[in-house]
């Protein structure tokens, strides 16, 4: 287990907290293609989970594979899964861990591309639920249900993530659970704050929220 390091209560957590969004989800249930490049009140639903999390973080990242040229819109670094046979979420997080790394940077906070409700206090309250821990990481739940790629990571464990991976590892939980991890939770009412949105049914509730 990695030692966490420990800045002082009163730092300001955008200040040392790099994001990234995991952007390759890829829209099954509702026809295919990029999920967050659907319209979701007439804007790509990336727009909603970018003007949420940028304001909490010192840069951003979007995690795709494929031609990052689809992203160029955004302006942002387009990181590709370091390792082949696209092994998941996992691999965008490590993706992200590494970005960080050569941006000098120590920490990391992930959300999916399709959770356009992340709340203004996303990265503040997994800060605090890390440090009350003592861990080096922590994901958010809401309404007692955890959100594992909804997380806060210590870039330190990038090389155990990575062999992780290279071993066949692919649940975010099982490898956590690994070194420990604290838990931000948020209340699920009236709206959940880590609605995912996975069908043309869900698409349509997130625009009538966002409104």
């Amino acid at each position: 287990m990695a030692t966490p390091r420990i800045l002082p209560a009163d730092q300001e957590p955008r200040s040392h907290t790099f994001g990234v969004v995991l952007a390759g989800g890829l829209a099954r249930r509702m026809g295919g293609g990029d999920k967050p490049l659907r319209l979701l009140a007439g804007r790509p639903m990336l727009d909603h989970v970018l003007e949420r999390l940028r304001p909490q973080v010192a840069a951003l990242a979007l995690s795709a594979n494929g031609d990052g040229a689809r992203f160029a819109a955004w302006g942002l670094p387009v990181l590709a899964d370091p390792l082949p046979d696209f092994p998941g979420p996992l691999a965008g997080i490590l993706a992200g861990m590494e970005w960080v790394a050569a941006q000098g940077g120590q920490w990391l906070v992930s959300a999916p591309g399709d959770s356009p409700l992340l709340p203004g206090d996303y990265v503040a309250s997994l800060w605090a639920a890390r440090r009350a821990a003592g861990g080096a990481l922590a994901c958010a739940e809401s309404g007692g249900q955890a959100h594992p790629p909804c997380g806060l990571w210590d870039i330190a464990l990038r090389h155990d993530l990575r062999a992780a991976l290279l071993a066949g590892e692919r649940k975010i939980s099982r490898w956590t659970a690994r070194h420990g991890i604290a838990h931000a939770a948020w209340p699920a009412t009236p709206i959940d704050p880590f609605f995912n949105v996975n069908t043309a049914a869900d698409l349509a509730a997130a625009a009538a929220w966002v409104k």
